[in-house]
């Protein structure tokens, strides 16, 4: 694996119909850590909730925006699809199975996948999502689950997993992650295609579906706005930007986000993707004690916090304790 070579998956952007509805299901439900409470950078009305393990490990970030007033999306083709999560082994299905019926989230049957159990599931939004099993999986290690979680450590989900991009050209999305980013097609089975970076399992797996039935996919609260992979710093990420223009795909350039510098390009038609640095991560403004309490925002918006905090709803703070 060379130094300029894409690492893995590096977060999953999603968006939702509400900010503190979505802040207990990932920390009270799922058990993962908000520990970045910030807004979108581009939309300062709207939250960037960023919840992840336990030190905010890359890879492990799945984030939400909710943009006021918007409508409920609709799945279908063109889209990201299904946001994958890694748990440690089949038995942990069993456990998440029970739990999902103790908080009334729908899910489907444990079903199998490129040789993986794995168990689909929705939250409040019909947002989908599937715990995938580490049992046979070798590669990135996961993530280190959040200290204070109510989930067991021994189940507990440790990063992002295998996620699931539905396309009617399925050919030409899988030419560009083979020649341009670096993915190895690793299987097919009937309408799906494993791809892989660099033998890094199920942190670095996407999985690309072909459909031509599907309805296009409306995107609202209830679907993925973005998926992210990871580059380890500001020189590879610069060797990226060259690499994706080169490739005449149509893209963001240089973006700075304060926690990560970012470049985005559209992959496919209603796919986005980003690729982002590994630092300097989540922490550079706050300590671990006060993350995901506060909001946070970065300097060159700091200037802004009234306004952007009237247009806020608070929680998980002492203005929202009541939510």
């Amino acid at each position: 694996m060379e130094k300029t070579d894409l690492i893995g998956l590096h977060h999953v952007t999603a968006i939702t119909s509400s900010a503190p509805k979505m802040f207990h299901f990932m920390t009270e439900a799922l058990g993962l850590h908000l520990i970045k409470k910030t807004v979108n950078q581009d939309d300062v009305a709207t939250y960037h909730l960023y919840f992840t393990d336990d030190m905010g490990t890359a890879g492990t970030d799945i984030t939400f925006f909710d943009f006021p007033g918007i409508a409920q999306g609709h799945y279908g083709k063109n889209s990201i699809s299904r946001i994958g999560f890694r748990v440690p082994n089949d038995a942990a299905l069993d456990y998440w199975l029970d739990r999902f019926n103790q908080y009334n989230i729908q899910t489907d049957a444990v079903q199998e996948s490129f040789g993986a159990k794995v168990l689909p599931f929705y939250d409040f939004d019909q947002q989908r999502y599937q715990l995938v099993s580490d049992e046979h999986n070798a590669g990135l290690p996961s993530g280190t689950p959040y200290r204070h979680s109510p989930v067991p450590i021994d189940v507990a989900i440790g990063g992002l997993g295998p996620t699931v991009i539905t396309v009617s050209q399925p050919e030409k999305i899988g030419e560009m992650l083979t020649g341009t980013m670096g993915f190895t097609k690793i299987n097919q089975h009937g309408a799906q295609t494993l791809y892989e970076l660099h033998e890094g399992g199920h942190g670095a797996q996407v999985i690309v579906e072909g459909s031509l039935i599907l309805p296009d996919s409306i995107q609202g609260y209830g679907s993925v706005h973005h998926m992210a992979f990871r580059t380890p710093d500001t020189e590879s990420l610069n060797n990226w930007i060259q690499r994706i223009q080169k490739a005449g795909l149509h893209d963001s350039g240089f973006v700075e986000r304060f926690y990560f510098q970012s470049e985005y390009f559209r992959a496919a038609p209603g796919v986005l993707f980003e690729i982002a640095t590994d630092g300097p991560g989540f922490l550079v403004d706050e300590s671990y004690e006060e993350a995901g309490i506060h909001l946070e925002l970065p300097p060159f918006l700091e200037a802004q916090r009234t306004s952007i905090e009237a247009n806020l709803v608070p929680f998980n703070s002492e203005e929202g304790s009541h939510e």
